[in-house]
């Protein structure tokens, strides 16, 4: 058993292609387009479709606007350097929304960003489990 993909509907799909490729360094994976159900389906990660875990971009054609709701919390990602990465992010016209520093109580160094949709996303340096 394993995790395959987290779901996240979009309304500009080449927009959060080119944030998940260009500025988090992931690449896209597999595309599948329905044109009856008019949506698109695109995946992408470090890994490929059988190895790892993926994100799953999820476009309804025509749908310009979701409610996030208040029960998603966050993608998390594992990065060499979250000072240097989110300094790239920034670069990049990216969201910083939390810069890099250590958890409250903790010794664990986190930051978050924000995805063209809104959808936060946490770093954290490699080796570093959450610590509280």
């Amino acid at each position: 058993m394993r995790i395959m993909h987290t779901m996240l509907r979009v309304t500009d799909l080449e927009r959060s292609i080119d944030f998940y490729t260009n500025t988090l360094g992931m690449r896209e994976i597999k595309r599948m387009e329905n044109k009856e159900y008019k949506y698109t389906l695109v995946f992408v990660g470090y890994d490929e479709f059988d190895e790892g875990p993926l994100i799953e971009l999820t476009y309804n054609w025509g749908v310009d606007q979701y409610e996030h709701g208040n029960a998603y919390g966050h993608i998390c990602l594992e990065v060499d350097d979250i000072y240097q990465f989110c300094d790239q992010v920034k670069a990049k016209g990216g969201e910083v929304t939390r810069e890099p520093g250590p958890i409250l109580g903790g010794s664990t160094h986190i930051a978050f960003l924000r995805d063209p949709e809104g959808y936060s996303i946490e770093l954290i340096n490699t080796g570093q489990e959450a610590k509280i």
